[in-house]
């Protein structure tokens, strides 16, 4: 059903179990995935005046979507990396469209005050949700 999944990372702990989730799919559905991850670009300040900190935070995600794609690699799911510097919420959705994804998985935090049920709805992952043009699963 599914063929090609993109998984957004913010590389924190919580990845772990939307990366799971989509071995698990991607070997099912014979889909290919990309693992992208999004680095938040400081506004009001020129690209080049901060290119060797990018340069540093690029190089340490490529090296943890590495890891992540391992375990791919290792059931024979062809995996891609991605690494971009913008705004996370608006280039998911845009990487999403350009590359034609059937799907979106990314993890969601978990609500953890019910009696705040709208907290949270500035997250990327809502905003992903609502703009993106393909079904966004959210892992919790």
């Amino acid at each position: 059903m599914f063929k090609h999944i993109l998984v957004p990372l913010d590389l924190s702990a919580k990845n772990a179990r939307a990366l799971a989730v989509v071995l698990e799919m991607a070997q099912r559905n014979h889909a290919r995935v990309t693992l992208l991850h999004v680095i938040q670009r400081i506004e009001h300040i020129p690209l080049g005046e901060m290119q060797a900190f990018y340069r540093r935070l690029e190089t340490h995600a490529q090296r943890r979507l590495r890891l992540a794609a391992r375990r791919f690699a290792t059931k024979r799911v062809e995996v891609e990396l991605v690494v971009l510097i913008g705004m996370p919420a608006r280039d998911i959705v845009r990487h999403a469209e350009a590359k034609k994804v059937d799907l979106i998985v990314m993890s969601s935090h978990k609500i953890t005050s019910p009696t705040r049920p709208g907290y949270g709805l500035g997250t990327t992952s809502y905003k992903v949700g609502i703009l993106c043009r393909c079904p966004v699963m959210l892992v919790k």
